[in-house]
């Protein structure tokens, strides 16, 4: 009996896995970095590629690091030929899909810098979602020739 019950409990298991897992189980984070700037900058910004596992769309509501005062979701928009940078709500990351956060679109923004940001050291990001759930990330500090 032992045998069939052990059984028995595994589907349930794996049911219950499926149906409580959360934003930060679906979408995983990849090429994570953050921008190198000179001592005493007051800002940085960080670039990273999210990709949905999940066949449910998901979206990234906040994220945080100790590395700064402030951290905004931002994107940059084309005004009549001027690149504008502003803070967004959210960023959303499709089913099965993915968004990249790169120089010249979506970003982290990190403002109030509480330390260096020097090439070759890292910098923690949390990100929660929608569902209230957080992943964090070591993102490279590197240098990066784009500016901001």
């Amino acid at each position: 009996m032992s045998l069939t019950a052990a059984c028995q409990a595994e589907p349930d298991t794996g049911k219950a896995a499926t149906n409580n897992a959360t934003a930060a189980d679906s979408v995983t984070v990849e090429n994570a970095y953050a921008r190198a700037v000179p001592p005493g900058q007051p800002n940085s910004a960080s670039f990273l590629t999210l990709v949905n596992t999940s066949d449910t769309d998901h979206s990234v509501k906040a994220a945080a690091s100790p590395v700064a005062v402030t951290v905004e979701l931002h994107t940059h928009t084309n005004n009549n030929g001027v690149m504008e940078m502003r803070q967004v709500p959210q960023i959303d990351v499709p089913a099965k899909g993915r968004t990249e956060l790169k120089p010249g679109g979506f970003h982290i923004m990190l403002i109030g810098l509480k330390q260096d940001m020097k090439a070759g050291e890292k910098a923690a990001l949390t990100l929660t979602f929608e569902d209230g759930s957080t992943t964090t990330v070591e993102a490279p500090i590197q240098d990066i020739n784009v500016g901001h």
